[in-house]
Parts: structure tokens; C-alpha cells; sequence
């Protein structure tokens, strides 16, 4: 029996609010590759309907750190509607309430990551967009905190668009969005002076972001011009709470005769803020010249509270009663331009010039306050004034030397201005009218080539190389320089590309000296060997090496400054990926695929170890990490009848860390798979 439009509208209702998610991550399920049905789908009345929906059975079985799986890939036992997809067509374009409907969903039923977006338009009346996010979030935090800085939080995102007159010459847009995380995390807190002990606090995780947005579209003799109204609203309410009683020498890295105690701890941290903004895009073209012009403006204003207050016994075993105490209030207007203009001035010639300017500032009166019940002393801090001024220009002349060769080459130049004021000038304040200035320009060069060597090979190569003359930040740019080239040969049943890419940053400002040099290598290839066989292979090798100055105190019994330090980190990245599928006699697929992700590191001998000041060979185990992560998987996908298809899948995942910080490998071993039925219906 045909089914008729009654029997979709409740999945349709019901589809259109449940989930969706799509893992970067190559997995086993959902079956992809594969379909039912006819792809014509089926006439219901004056409509077209094609959907099929995969429902099965996902399994895992972990083995090792189930907390490093988690924060990794997180798949877990139970019955999930794998996939979905329903499309539902008016024949005619003439529907009566609507001409187009559809939904797609993926991992509902509780997997780690689910999504769904869904659509309804009626052509040139109106046109309905939805889209839902889930993520589990995990992160053991033991690379960092020894654990102590764990979160286990879920994050959802929704938007929702409505377009009025869609296929008209203006069109109205109305939209909604919103972001919410929340769930249990810990933190840590140094409640009584920077060198005692570090206690673990309960952390309470709510966080929520919406935004309200009106605009509209028009057409106008061949340019465009958009305009948008946005309003944001943020607050976030997340609490530490420590009512058990805890001891300093109980605790990792703390000495055993440590006599901190930490009775009780509450830090409640509200903030409210919201961002009113325009934004407002026109673009055209003539014969000679095509514009596009952007400008932006928004006017951030936040207002916070944090409430802190200790009890417990400090390191020297004096009683304390400690509240800190801050609050303020602040705005941050942001204005943003853009013109781009591309000129045209011979057949084969092109120019194009960029100019943007940006200009962001931070001023309120912030107030920070210490204050010690046991010694009834108090200290405050106040922050003042934030200013950041951007101009860049770029012009890029690109020209066509025959159909086979073009080039381009472009100039590049920006002026940053950074302005601060940490404290206003108030004698018997901390800072005292501290206040900062400065101007760096940064200017560049790009050249490269695109040249079809032969029929069906081609090659892009291109360059670029910059100085900065006072760069603000260790890592910033400096004396940089930048080399990509990609080649391609390509045949019907065939193809192989391989590419290159080198980072190369030096730079020192005052307070240290930093560089870094990164290369990549890669290739990849298809082959459609036959028509029963299908093979895709990709590797990539990268390698970083960074070098930064250090600055830090340590020490006993009383901290000093170490400042003749070093970091180094070295990593060497190979990656590979193959995939094979082959079809068994027209009614079953097999498909096969394997990725391996090996960071060798930097090979190191333990004669390394003795250039290390005594008391810091724990900065050894931060300055590379070989690790090596594995997932192999087979599926397995039989065609039952012309509407039903059988499914059947394994996948493997295997983390091995050479070692961790802190001597904590957060090894495991996941063997995970599904079995489903693929049907259209």
C-alpha cells in the first residue's frame, strides 16, 4: 500500500527537533556509501518522498584510561537511529502549503555527538532552516592537573533562520540562536597565598549564549546590499564549592609535612553581558571592476560579580578567614570595515586591493579587593582601559600568461596600535597610573605560479615572506617566511597529488626570544580500478620544532627567578589513511579502512636530561610527546531486498603514549562496532 501524507507529518514534527552532529573523524556507523530504495523515491499525491532511516545497535567494549577514550571518542553501548534522511518534493513546484521539506539527522539516541537540520520552504513565499547540535564533552584533565581540572559537560547549539519572499528581488530574515553548556567539573585553588597547597573544588559548569537577529536582502541593478541587526546575550553562572575538610599533605605534589587545611570554600562568579550590533555587506560588479564592502559594528557591555571566601589553616599553620571581593563593569565597542576591489583592466590582467580597518576598545571601572579577616587588611587593584587599532592593506596583480600559466603577486601591509591603562593615576593604588603604548608594522610579499605542466597535470606554487618591526607577542610574527607548492595528475579512473608546505617564524622582543619552523608532507590517491573496486590512500608527515625563552620562580625554601631556561618542543606528526571497498556479486559491499597516527617525537637520548637546571626534569616530559593511535575498520553492508539493507561493522581504537607528563600514560584500547538495517520506506 502507498503511504500517504498523514503517515509523515508526525515524523516530520517530531524529526525536525531531534538532533545532529557530523564527526570529523572517520567512523564505521553511520553506513555511508550505501542506499536504498529508488532514488526517484516515490509519488505521494502531488509530492515526491525519498527517505531512509538506519536504526541499529552500537557496541564498545574499552579497556585501559576509559577517561582518555572519553575525551577522545566517547562511543558507548545502546540503540541509536544511526542516520536519517527524508526529503519530500511538491511535483509541480506548486504545493499548497509547502514545495520542499527536509530533515537529516545522525547519532540520536544518545551518542556522543547528534545532530539534525531540517527545512521547509514554500517557493517565493517563505523558507524555514533548523539546525541542533549535541556534544558530550569530556576531558580528564590529567596532563595539566594530575585530574584536578576534570570536566564532564554537555554543549548544545540550535539556530533557527525564517526568510520571507526568498526568491524575490529583497527578502526579509528573521533568526534565533542559542548555546548552552552545563554539567560537573573540577577546579583547583590556591585559597591562602600563591606557594601553599593547591586544593581540588567542586566546579559547576552553566553557561548560556543567545542571540536575536533581524535583516533583509536586496537586488538592485546587479549589486547586492544586505543589512543585519543582532542582538547577543551571555551569562554565565557557574559556581566552586568545597564543604568537606581538606589537608595540604594528603594531597599530590604537596610536601608530607605541609599543615594547610582548607575547610571550606564557596566562589560564585555571575556575569551578565550583552552585544547590540549592525552589519551591513555590499557587492556588485561592472564590466571593469567588481566591489565587495563590508562594515560591522557592535557594542559589547558586561557586568560581573565574584564572591570569594576561604577558611582553613595556611602553610605557616595560621588560622584563616580570607574574601575576595570583585566586581565591575565594562563596554567594548568594536568597528570593523572592509572594501575589496577587483579591477579588470585587460583580459588577462587583474588587481585586486583589500583595506580593512578594525578598532577595539575595552574601558570600565574595575575593582578588585582582598580581604583578610584575620588580619583585617585589604588590598585592591583596579583595570582600566584596553585599545587595539588595526589597519591592513593588501594588493595582488595576478596575470594570465597563456591558458596553460598564470601568476600573481601581492604586497601586504598592516599597522597595529596596542593602548592600555591598568590602573588610573590614584596615589596609594597598586599600580600607580601604570599605562602602555605601542606600534608595530608588519609588511609582506606573496609570489607563486599556477602552470598546467601537461593535459593532466598541474602544479601551484607560492610564496610569501614578512618582517615585523616591533612584534607584540613571543610567538607573534616576525621575520617569517612561508613556502606552499601542490602538483595533481588526474585520469578518469586515477588520481595522485602531492604537496609541501614550510612555516619558518624567528623573532625576539624584550622579554624573550621565541622561533619556530614547521614542514609538511603530503600526498594522496584514488584509483577506480574496476568497476568492483575502489581504493583511496592518503599520508601526511609534520614536522614542529619551537624554541622559546623562560621565565619562572622556583626554588626552596623561597622561590627565586629562573630566567636562563629554555622550552623546547619538538613533535613529528606521520599520518596515514587508506580506505578500500569492493562489492561482493551485486548484493553486498565491503569496505575496509585503516588510520594511523604516529608522533615520533624527537627521538631523544637521556643525554638530554643533564642540560636541565637540577629540580626541572619534569620540563623534559612537556617538551615532546611520542604517541601512537591506530583505528582499523571493516563494515560489512548486504542488500536484503530492494528497500532493506543489512549492516555489520567493527572498528578498533588503540592509543599508546611513549610516556605522559608526569610519568601518566593515558593508554587505552576500544574494540567498537554496530549492526543496523538500512531502510527505505
Amino acid at each position: 500500500m502507498m503511504p500517504t501524507m498523514k503517515t509523515f507529518f508526525p515524523l516530520i514534527l517530531i524529526g525536525a527537533f531531534l538532533p545532529a552532529f557530523a564527526h570529523a573523524q572517520q567512523t564505521v556507523a553511520p553506513t555511508t556509501g550505501e542506499a536504498t530504495g529508488s532514488v526517484r523515491g516515490d509519488n505521494v499525491g502531488t509530492y515526491n518522498i525519498v527517505q531512509q532511516w538506519e536504526l541499529g545497535y552500537r557496541f564498545a567494549s574499552v579497556g585501559g584510561d576509559s577517561g582518555s577514550y572519553r575525551s577522545d571518542v566517547n562511543y558507548h553501548n545502546g540503540i541509536r537511529l544511526l542516520n536519517s534522511s527524508l526529503t519530500i518534493n511538491s511535483r509541480d513546484g506548486h504545493g499548497k502549503w509547502f514545495d520542499e521539506i527536509t530533515l537529516s539527522t545522525q547519532g540520536l539516541g544518545h551518542d556522543p555527538y547528534e545532530s539534525a537540520t531540517f527545512r521547509i520552504q514554500k517557493n517565493q513565499w517563505y523558507r524555514y532552516d533548523l539546525l541542533w547540535r549535541s556534544n558530550d564533552y569530556f576531558n580528564p584533565g590529567l596532563t595539566v592537573a594530575n585530574g584536578e581540572h576534570l570536566i564532564d559537560t554537555n554543549h548544545r547549539w540550535q539556530d533557527h533562520e525564517l526568510t520571507l519572499l526568498p526568491q524575490n528581488w529583497y527578502r526579509l530574515r528573521v533568526g534565533y540562536g542559542r548555546t548552552a553548556q552545563d554539567g560537573p567539573a573540577l577546579n583547583t585553588a590556591t585559597p591562602f597565598d600563591s606557594q601553599g597547597a593547591v586544593f581540588p573544588v567542586f566546579h559547576n559548569v552553566r553557561q548560556q549564549f543567545n542571540e536575536y537577529r533581524v535583516g533583509g536582502d536586496a537586488t538592485l541593478h546587479g549589486f547586492r546590499f544586505s543589512i543585519l541587526r543582532r542582538w547577543e546575550f551571555f551569562k554565565e553562572d557557574s559556581a566552586d564549592t568545597q564543604t568537606t575538610t581538606l589537608t595540604g599533605a594528603a594531597l599530590p605534589f604537596s610536601s608530607s609535612t605541609d599543615p594547610s587545611v582548607l575547610t571550606s570554600f564557596n566562589r560564585s562568579q555571575p556575569y551578565r553581558g550583552d552585544t547590540r550590533g549592525w552589519l551591513a555587506n555590499l557587492s556588485g560588479e561592472r564590466k571593469f571592476v567588481a566591489v565587495n564592502a563590508r562594515f560591522s559594528y557592535s557594542g559589547g557591555r558586561g557586568d560581573f560579580v565574584q564572591n570569594e571566601r576561604a577558611l582553613g589553616i595556611d602553610r605557616f599553620s595560621n588560622g584563616q578567614n580570607r574574601q575576595i571581593a570583585v566586581t565591575g563593569n565594562g563596554t567594548r565597542p568594536v568597528t570593523t570595515g572592509d572594501l575589496n576591489l577587483t579591477l579588470f583592466p585587460a583580459s588577462k590582467l587583474s588587481v585586486i586591493n583589500t583595506t580593512s580597518i578594525s578598532n577595539t576598545r575595552i574601558s570600565g571601572n574595575n575593582h578588585f579587593v582582598q580581604f583578610d579577616n584575620a588580619t583585617l587588611s585589604n588590598d585592591n587593584l583596579n583595570f582600566q582601559f584596553l585599545g587595539i587599532r588595526l589597519i591592513t592593506n593588501a594588493t595582488d596583480v595576478k596575470y594570465r600568461f597563456t591558458k596553460r600559466l598564470d601568476a600573481f603577486a601581492g604586497y601586504r601591509y598592516s599597522n597595529r596600535e596596542i593602548r592600555s591603562i591598568e590602573d588610573s593615576a590614584d596615589p596609594g593604588q597598586a599600580f600607580q597610573g601604570l599605562t602602555g603604548q605601542q606600534t608595530n608594522v608588519l609588511q609582506a610579499g606573496v609570489a607563486g605560479v599556477n602552470w598546467i605542466l601537461l593535459k593532466d597535470l598541474r602544479l601551484h606554487v607560492e610564496g610569501e615572506i614578512g618582517r615585523d618591526d616591533h612584534p607584540f607577542a613571543p610567538n607573534s610574527l616576525a621575520n617569517y617566511h612561508a613556502i606552499r607548492a601542490r602538483v595533481r595528475y588526474a585520469k578518469r579512473k586515477y588520481s595522485v597529488s602531492g604537496g609541501y608546505q614550510q612555516n619558518y617564524n624567528n623573532n625576539s622582543i624584550q622579554i624573550t626570544a621565541y622561533s619556530s619552523h614547521s614542514r609538511n608532507y603530503n600526498g594522496d590517491a584514488t584509483w577506480n580500478a574496476k568497476s568492483w573496486l575502489a581504493l583511496d590512500a592518503s599520508y601526511s608527515n609534520l614536522h614542529l620544532d619551537t624554541i622559546g625563552g623562560l621565565q619562572f620562580f622556583a626554588g626552596s625554601p623561597r622561590a627565586s627567578l629562573v630566567a636562563d631556561q629554555s622550552s623546547y618542543y619538538i613533535s613529528n606528526i606521520h599520518a596515514a589513511n587508506l580506505g578500500l571497498r569492493i562489492p561482493i556479486r551485486k548484493r553486498a559491499d565491503l569496505y575496509a579502512g585503516y588510520s594511523l597516527t604516529r608522533d615520533a617525537g624527537d627521538s631523544r637520548a637521556a643525554y638530554i636530561l643533564p642540560r636541565l637546571a637540577p629540580g626541572l626534569a619534569d620540563l623534559y616530559h612537556a617538551e615532546t610527546f611520542p604517541l601512537t593511535y591506530q583505528t582499523p575498520l571493516l563494515r560489512l553492508s548486504v542488500q536484503i531486498t530492494p528497500k532493506l539493507r543489512y549492516n555489520l561493522g567493527y572498528q578498533y581504537y588503540g592509543y599508546h603514549e611513549d610516556f605522559g607528563l608526569l610519568a601518566q600514560n593515558q593508554n587505552y584500547r576500544a574494540h567498537t562496532g554496530y549492526t543496523s538495517l538500512l531502510w527505505s520506506f
